[in-house]
């Protein structure tokens, strides 16, 4: 499975976002990860649907939207109308999480579940069938810039494990702490999505950053 980079504009410079769009877009980067939070479900506010639509209009890669708020059925829609390709829903913010899926799917979206660090994949067993994605989370959401939880490569595998023979189509993602120094070994345990924010933007040269953690993907073989 080809294996994507998607980088997180939560970290790009927002004085010269079509600047930083326009970079992502002619690079080896394969998706824009758009971190949409409420202040409710995690401790930071980011942006909705106007810098949403202003990303989409000058995009030329699809965007993977995550979405950290409680009540995400109330918006799926707009943001599929605002431009989201993908959107990923947080499994301890559904109550009725088959029926938020089937609202993803129905608005014209992949559909992707995010799983915070204390949360198991288990959990999921009911519903893999129905998803395009897994984001797994290795960090606590709500902050760039936070260390890897190493636990998150036995989660991996044990998602491997869970899709066996189900679902092995399912897009592996991994969100938090991730960079030229592990990316290797998430390869090796199993992701196939990896997104990245400060490790990319905070480099001198962040297409060239992108383009070695494509390298990196390449080299490294799944178990």
């Amino acid at each position: 499975m080809k294996h994507i980079i998607a980088p997180s504009i939560l970290s790009a410079d927002f004085g010269n976002l079509q600047h930083d769009i326009e970079m992502i877009n002619q690079s080896d980067a394969d998706w824009f990860h758009v971190d949409v939070m409420d202040g409710v479900f995690v401790p930071n506010i980011s942006f909705g649907f106007p810098v949403m639509a202003a990303v989409k209009k000058h995009a030329e890669k699809p965007l993977d939207v995550h979405l950290m708020i409680v009540e995400p059925d109330k918006f799926i829609p707009e943001f599929a109308k605002a431009g989201a390709d993908m959107i990923t829903v947080h499994y301890e913010a559904c109550t009725h999480l088959n029926r938020t899926i089937q609202l993803i799917k129905a608005s014209g979206c992949m559909a992707g579940v995010a799983l915070n660090p204390h949360t198991p994949v288990s959990l999921l067993q009911d519903v893999i069938e129905d998803l395009d994605l897994v984001l797994i989370m290795s960090v606590n959401p709500g902050f760039g810039g936070q260390a890897f939880i190493h636990n998150t490569y036995k989660k991996i595998k044990d998602l491997k494990q869970l899709i066996k023979g189900v679902n092995e189509n399912l897009v592996i993602e991994v969100d938090g702490g991730v960079g030229l120094q592990n990316i290797g070994a998430l390869v090796s345990a199993g992701a196939n999505a990896f997104v990245a924010g400060n490790a990319i933007f905070a480099t001198e040269s962040p297409t060239e950053t992108i383009s070695k953690m494509k390298q990196l993907t390449t080299s490294s073989v799944s178990i």
